[in-house]
């Protein structure tokens, strides 16, 4: 199987959490995701350094919470920033400022490239992403010009999912222009919707985290060897999905060498990871 010669990847956990997960976690974990085996556990950094060598990533994208300052991911981060950054969630929105506070403070002090938010994961699903809830965290982010990754496409959990609907993003692109944002998860099943809406603006990208490369829709394939060349972005959401399986399956997608360059690693180098190296200059 033919190696990527360069890779990012854009999200994975290297610690969901103890096993005292909800229980819909389990069941999507089972049901799904079809994962016998626990994903709950923590990885050794060692062990994800080697699958990241072995597969030709040169950075990952490690999921962080702002109520968990001590989690596995900081630590990762701290020991080697150069082969790690943080997408950081777990922000009260009904309590903005606080939270904002803290994510600057993250931002200041660690090597942070966007910060996350899943529409159907909080709020029982109540607010979609053009709810006046999110604007403190919009304005926030263009004034860090931080990128904002946001769930889009039905949830595998069974929890409500229309608050992910990608429409909703319309509105916010309309009046938070200069809001860099990234549709995580894939947009199923509103992949043509999501690809209306980043040939519309500019700002707006997505991310492939959490599906297998080789059932990505054709539609999407074609935006990639069209008009979306600089718009997709790789990403496993291991170890839902592993680094290994994602990126071996990326590969035997129909497209062309320099398309897929930029899918494994050119639109994240500059979505997210040229501001980084402009911060630290």
């Amino acid at each position: 199987m033919t190696k990527p010669g360069r890779a990012h990847d854009c999200l994975i956990n290297v610690h969901f959490g103890d096993d005292d997960q909800p229980e819909w976690m389990h069941r999507v974990k089972n049901e799904y995701f079809k994962r016998g085996d626990s994903i709950f556990g923590k990885w050794e950094m060692e062990k994800v350094l080697a699958e990241m060598d072995e597969n030709g990533v040169e950075r990952a994208v490690l999921s962080a919470n702002l109520r968990e300052p001590k989690s596995s991911a900081i630590r990762f981060v701290e020991a080697r920033p150069d082969r790690f950054a943080l997408s950081v969630g777990g922000l009260d929105l009904l309590r903005p400022m606080p939270s904002l506070r803290e994510l600057e403070a993250f931002v200041r002090s660690l090597p942070v490239v966007s910060t996350v938010v899943g529409p159907s994961f909080w709020g029982d699903g109540m607010y979609d992403a053009g709810n006046a809830v999110y604007y403190p965290l919009y304005t926030k982010c263009c004034e860090l010009e931080l990128p904002l990754c946001m769930n889009t496409g039905l949830p595998g959990p069974p929890i409500p999912g229309e608050a992910q609907n990608p429409i909703h993003l319309d509105r916010v692109c309309v009046r938070f222009p200069e809001l860099r944002l990234c549709m995580i998860h894939g947009a199923d099943p509103w992949w043509e919707i999501a690809i209306r809406l980043m040939i519309k603006y500019p700002n707006l990208h997505l991310m492939t985290s959490a599906w297998a490369p080789k059932y990505l829709p054709e539609s999407l394939l074609h935006y990639m060897r069209t008009r979306g060349k600089k718009k997709v972005i790789f990403a496993s959401d291991a170890p839902v999905l592993s680094i290994t399986r994602t990126l071996g399956e990326a590969m035997q997608l129909d497209l062309p060498p320099e398309v897929r360059d930029d899918y494994l690693y050119g639109n994240a180098q500059r979505f997210f990871f040229d501001r980084l190296a402009a911060k630290n200059a």
